[in-house]
């Protein structure tokens, strides 16, 4: 039985990928994201996975947890001990009849498997193979293991969230992602290639220079202008903030360099008087003043309701949204009325919700027939040969 398709109502079949097949040695976040964002746009990517499963299963007992159905839609799962010689070798007969393969292991771990770069050349000279690491395959650190807070404290990405006197890790998993869609974005750009020249690429990724990549800026800042950023810098420049309301809600602004911005939100607080202030006359006088105009808003923002305010800063055009819990988010009505929220229904297990493909082709999600993401070794009797079916196959 297969993992089934989604429950949700329109989209077209919009398969831009459809005929390329990935296969994924890929764990966690960064080759998994990676995967799948290639099956959203219609590849068949197969998910080879260790007897005990991708480790994200379990992240919340069973063996279907969420951070796993997060990353895994549309993939089928076949398992393999590649410690045994005959399951290397079925694993090298399915890497020999795809287009791409992506792997987050360390380096020389391919190795190990029988997937050498000679080997793999030789079955499949057209395969684009994606290698994710942490660090890369060279230098001090390439053996380490790497996960995501290794990656946001190597990379600098740390340094502009935590606070430096009360040190503490929070937050969303950042270089993982930015890491998986790195590679996807290299993955791309070699089918294309191919599509021209019939030939194949070793595509690299590494944590380290993704997410150093993802803050372009901070370090932009520092080669050009000096500037050492930190957790204020960013918010200071782009005059971003965010306030507590009179019946305890949360409201974030953003008024960017643009003077209109500022004008309008001077006006809707009832201080049109603050845009001749020589201290906030221009955008680089309001930076030097930030933490006087951040003061003086919230003053005024504490006097009334979430709801009068963005009443307001709607009818005045001031840039702003409230700051939602991902409960809240689910229920704002521009994320119903965009339809963001995917619901697959696994002939199993029932009914799973989750965030959809946000890109749109022509107008339409890519959609045809989205799979839920598989039970471990779900697919082993389609895709290996006489293979009996995975461990939880029912």
């Amino acid at each position: 039985m297969g993992s089934g398709t989604a429950g949700a109502e329109g989209g077209m079949d919009i398969v831009m990928l459809e005929g390329v097949r990935v296969v994924e040695l890929g764990n966690f976040i960064t080759g998994p994201l990676a995967a799948m964002m290639l099956a959203d746009l219609g590849a068949e990517v197969i998910k080879v996975e260790r007897p005990e499963g991708d480790p994200f299963r379990k992240g919340h007992g069973g063996q279907y947890g969420p951070a796993f159905v997060a990353y895994n839609r549309n993939k089928k799962s076949v398992v393999l001990n590649t410690t045994k010689a005959e399951d290397r070798s079925q694993l090298l007969e399915l890497v020999a009849s795809a287009d791409v393969l992506i792997d987050n292991f360390r380096p020389a771990v391919l190795d190990k498997m029988g997937l050498d770069s000679k080997t793999l050349e030789a079955r499949n000279p057209k395969l684009i193979h994606c290698s994710i690491t942490g660090f890369g395959n060279k230098g001090p650190y390439q053996n380490r293991p790497a996960f995501d807070t290794v990656g946001q404290a190597l990379s600098g990405i740390a340094s502009f969230l935590v606070d430096p006197q009360a040190p503490e890790s929070f937050g969303p998993t950042i270089s993982d992602n930015a890491t998986g869609m790195y590679a996807a974005y290299g993955v791309l750009g070699a089918l294309v290639e191919r599509g021209r020249t019939g030939r194949g690429r070793r595509i690299e990724v590494n944590m380290l220079e993704a997410s150093m990549a993802f803050i372009q800026d901070g370090f932009t800042g520092y080669t050009m202008a000096g500037i050492v950023g930190g957790r204020q810098t960013r918010i200071v420049r782009s005059q971003c903030f965010a306030f507590r309301c009179a019946d305890g809600k949360l409201l974030g602004i953003h008024l960017s360099t643009t003077e209109k911005f500022w004008q309008e939100l001077a006006r809707a607080v009832g201080s049109p008087e603050w845009i001749d202030d020589p201290r906030f006359r221009t955008h680089q006088d309001r930076v030097g003043h930030y933490h006087e105009i951040e003061k003086l808003l919230a003053e005024r923002i504490i006097l009334r309701s979430r709801a009068e305010w963005m009443a307001l800063f709607e009818e005045s055009d001031v840039p702003f949204a409230p700051i939602h819990t991902v409960k809240d988010a689910l229920e704002d009505p521009q994320v119903e009325a965009l339809g963001t929220i995917l619901e697959m229904t696994h002939p199993e297990l029932g009914t799973v919700r989750t965030i959809d493909c946000p890109i749109l082709v022509d107008g339409e999600r890519p959609r045809k027939g989205v799979l839920a993401p598989p039970k471990i070794g779900e697919h082993n009797s389609e895709l290996l040969s006489a293979r009996e079916p995975g461990p939880n196959r029912t």
